[in-house]
């Protein structure tokens, strides 16, 4: 009677450490596929995608890869995904990982991304680029001829609208490098700028990471309040009430904002 007794309770420790392996490794399961679906992962893995490209198809003895530099400037810091330095530029590429249709130009300030019927807009990337290659020209001493501004995009996107000559679609970027073929930097400069690079760049760590998104977090914070503030002298052409603003939610326009009066549904004013 006592083995039977035993037996059962060693089926029973069993069963109940197979339960928890189980259940131990779903929840191991779910936490990688969180990781894998934020943005954070998707940019490194954007970073990283570009990263091989370059080392794939581009000769190391020619073409010299930083990346992952956080410069100071005179505000706070500004974080460039890659720098890659040879005698023919300096080429600052900015990695975007977007998916869906992606509609933009040179000039707009923001480019929008549409998913479905959802749209959302976004900081024109040769904008942001620009800061970087500011940058980089003032502590270089580079010239425009010098150095090349390359906006990547990884990830499942299109897009539909005519880009500019330096924007591209996944390993594309690679053929505007390669297509450059006059030297504009010799051999002990190229030497020298990537002196350069490595002796003003913070050191890479999880702290200098951290104060980078502070800074910007609060750049954003900062536009944020001067758009509100700017909005808040925006009236009603039919009432003189304050308008906000609002979103269509349905129809050929759905996704796209407008200003509505602030005394909806007694006063119907809209600008667009």
């Amino acid at each position: 009677m006592e083995k039977i007794n035993m037996d059962i309770l060693l089926s029973a420790f069993q069963q109940n450490t197979d339960m928890f392996k189980y259940l131990g490794a779903m929840a191991l399961l779910l936490v990688v596929i969180k990781i894998f679906n934020t943005s954070w992962f998707k940019g490194k893995l954007g970073e990283f995608l570009v990263n091989l490209a370059a080392k794939i198809h581009l000769d190391k003895d020619q073409y010299h890869l930083i990346k992952d530099v956080t410069l100071p400037t005179d505000d706070g810091t500004t974080q460039i995904d890659h720098i890659i330095v040879s005698i023919y530029g300096v080429f600052v590429v900015e990695t975007k990982y977007f998916r869906g249709w992606i509609f933009g130009s040179e000039k707009q300030k923001t480019w929008t991304q549409v998913i479905y019927r959802n749209k959302y807009n976004f900081q024109n990337p040769l904008h942001q680029n620009y800061k970087h290659t500011q940058v980089l020209k003032e502590i270089l001493q580079l010239t425009d001829e010098q150095i090349y501004s390359l906006i990547v995009f990884i990830g499942d996107s299109q897009f539909k609208s005519q880009m500019p000559d330096n924007v591209f679609f996944g390993a594309r970027y690679i053929n505007f490098i390669q297509a450059k073929k006059m030297p504009v930097l010799s051999t002990e400069e190229v030497r020298v700028i990537r002196d350069k690079i490595e002796s003003n760049a913070l050191t890479r760590s999880i702290q200098t990471s951290r104060a980078h998104r502070q800074h910007v977090k609060e750049i954003i914070e900062q536009k944020t309040n001067k758009s509100n503030s700017a909005d808040e002298g925006v009236q009603c052409p039919k009432c003189g009430a304050q308008m906000v603003k609002r979103l269509v939610k349905r129809g050929e326009h759905q996704g796209r904002q407008f200003w509505g009066c602030s005394a909806f549904p007694k006063c119907r004013g809209v600008v667009a």
